[in-house]
C-alpha cells in the first residue's frame, strides 16, 4: 500500500512539474509578445502610426504617408514592424495593401502590466507591513 501511495505521490509530483512547466512557458511566450509589443511602440514615429490606424478600419502606407511626415517607404518600414509585433494585419486589395490595427497585443500587453504591476504592489505592501513592524518594535523597545 506504501508503495502504490508512494507511486501516486511520484505521478502528482511529474503532473505538478509539467504543469508548472507549462505555465513558465506561456509566461515566456507572454514575456516574448509584450515585448515585441514594447519594442515596436517604443519609436514615437510608430506611435503615431498607431495613432492613424486607430482612427479608420483600414488603410494603405500612402494614405498615412500623405498625413504624416514622412515618405510612403518609411511608413511601410514602420508598419513592416508594427505586423511584425502582431499589431497590424495587412489585407492585398489589388495593387494596394491595406492595413488594420489589431489591438488584441495591446490588449496582451496592458494585461502583462497589470500582473507586473500587481506583483510589485504586493512587494511593497509585504516591504509596508515589514518596516511598519520594524517600527513599532523600536518605539515600544
Amino acid at each position: 500500500m506504501q508503495r502504490e501511495l508512494h507511486g501516486v505521490s511520484a505521478m502528482a509530483d511529474v503532473a505538478g512539474a509539467q504543469q508548472d512547466a507549462t505555465v513558465v512557458a506561456m509566461r515566456t511566450q507572454a514575456d516574448l509578445m509584450a515585448g515585441a509589443v514594447f519594442a515596436a511602440l517604443a519609436d514615437p514615429t510608430r506611435r503615431a502610426v498607431v495613432r492613424e490606424l486607430a482612427r479608420r478600419p483600414t488603410v494603405t502606407a500612402s494614405a498615412l504617408a500623405a498625413e504624416l511626415p514622412m515618405s510612403r517607404q518609411a511608413v511601410s518600414k514602420h508598419l513592416a514592424t508594427l505586423a511584425g509585433a502582431g499589431l497590424v494585419e495587412t489585407k492585398r486589395a489589388g495593387r494596394e495593401t491595406h492595413y488594420r490595427l489589431t489591438p488584441d497585443p495591446l490588449d496582451d500587453a496592458m494585461r502583462w502590466m497589470a500582473a507586473v504591476g500587481g506583483q510589485w504592489d504586493r512587494r511593497l505592501e509585504r516591504l509596508r507591513t515589514h518596516v511598519g513592524t520594524g517600527d513599532q518594535a523600536g518605539a515600544d523597545g
